[in-house]
């Protein structure tokens, strides 16, 4: 049996093509360490982001549900969204449940990081649970994102997501590793 080893190739230029506000479309060339021939790839630059997995203490899951622009539908999700420039992951989680939910989450555990699509993506998805979660205010939405909570207790999660009335993969993957870990 053949076997290649495989080699960081080295990037050796950098374009930008758009600004989206919230990404930025890329184009890097990168050359092969098998030919050293110059080859093209776009890269959707992002800042880190986040999702929460917050529990009452009635052992409910917090979850919004929201428009979504890409595939024009009402999704089940968990709290999540964009690490700010100079915020740790765990305060953008906390933060962002709070604007999302009302709910406040302290003592926060990592469910550690993933990488969202990683042919498309450079940066990472932090994942957390809190534990006893508590309403503590209203929904802080921008005006371009609307959000209602949905409790929904823990023992029904898993079935949501076979079902796939939880289809967010980022959210899947944050509550299906949570499930895995048995935390």
């Amino acid at each position: 049996e053949s076997y290649v080893t495989i080699e960081v190739w080295e990037k050796t230029a950098v374009r930008e093509m758009a600004d989206c506000r919230i990404v930025k479309v890329l184009e890097n060339t990168c050359q092969s360490p098998f030919t050293g021939k110059d080859h093209t790839f776009y890269v959707i630059d992002s800042v880190d982001w986040v999702n929460l997995v917050p529990i009452t203490a009635d052992d409910e899951l917090v979850c919004i549900r929201q428009y979504r622009h890409g595939t024009e539908e009402i999704t089940l999700e968990i709290p999540g969204g964009m690490v700010d420039p100079g915020e740790e992951p765990m305060v953008a989680a906390a933060r962002e449940c709070l604007e999302e939910t009302g709910f406040k989450a302290d003592n926060l555990e990592s469910l550690g990081a993933i990488t969202p699509n990683p042919a498309l993506f450079p940066n990472r998805l932090h994942a957390f649970v809190a534990r006893d979660v508590v309403p503590v205010g209203e929904i802080q939405n921008t005006a371009s994102e609307q959000t209602e909570v949905t409790l929904v207790p823990m023992a029904e999660v898993p079935d949501l997501l076979i079902r796939g009335e939880i289809d967010h993969a980022l959210v899947a993957a944050t509550l299906w590793r949570l499930l895995a870990t048995g935390q």
